[in-house]
């Protein structure tokens, strides 16, 4: 079905307008979207069934049909990932948000190549269109590019950090030891370069923090990224 990303504020109790040119050029012209259609809208906290009732030049006009609330998930998943080169963090947002991963926060590291330059606006934008293909409602949240050791890590009571180095310690033990269901879990990739090992040091000096082996192959951070997050998603949520 058809979706369309909207704001609260053009929600009027039972009808909603759309006014962003992009969203109503997309669906005229993209979507050829008439009256009495019927398409998916969401605003991040919950999913309308609607109605199109007027197809204007400024604006398209939604009759809410019907309204369900988004579901309060039992666990919190967030990304730590370390930014790299512009099209692979694009591609990991776009994942990461068809995966379901609730939250990323941008990590500068001491290999940290990457410059940024306004990008968090372009990968909302690019979440946004994310949450459009893969009919999820709730957006993914992503955080200002913070520093390593200034990410407040004790909100969390799993952290998660994949390295080369280690050989022994894997998800699947990890899971099978785990005593309780984490509330709220945070994994870490490092950069293409990989982690320095003074940044190893620091993480594993962090309460409820495991340095795991992701298996013999080596993957690119991306990657890394990804698989971590449908890992964890198909195990807690």
């Amino acid at each position: 079905m058809i979706t369309v990303v909207i704001e609260e504020k053009n929600i009027e109790l039972d009808k909603v307008r759309i006014v962003d040119k992009n969203d109503i050029n997309h669906l005229k012209n993209s979507f050829r979207v008439k009256e009495d259609d019927v398409i998916r809208a969401v605003d991040g906290k919950s999913e309308y069934l609607c109605k199109v009732i007027e197809v204007e030049k400024k604006e398209i006009v939604l009759e809410i049909i019907e309204e369900k609330k988004s579901e309060e998930d039992k666990v919190e998943i967030v990304a730590g990932i370390s930014v790299i080169k512009n099209d692979k963090m694009e591609l990991t947002i776009q994942k990461l948000t068809e995966i379901g991963v609730d939250r990323i926060i941008p990590l500068e590291t001491k290999r940290t190549v990457v410059k940024l330059n306004e990008k968090k606006d372009k990968w909302d934008v690019i979440s946004r269109e994310a949450v459009k293909q893969c009919q999820r409602t709730k957006f993914m949240k992503i955080d200002n590019l913070v520093k390593i050791n200034k990410v407040d890590f004790s909100e969390f009571d799993l952290i998660i950090v994949p390295y080369e180095c280690e050989k022994d310690s894997s998800l699947k033990n990890l899971f099978k030891n785990l005593k309780n269901i984490p509330r709220k879990i945070l994994y870490i990739i490092g950069p293409e370069g990989g982690f320095d090992v003074t940044e190893i040091e620091y993480l594993k000096t962090l309460e409820n923090t495991n340095i795991v082996t992701l298996g013999k192959n080596i993957l690119r951070a991306e990657t890394a990224a990804i698989v971590v997050g449908g890992v964890l998603v198909n195990e807690f949520k």
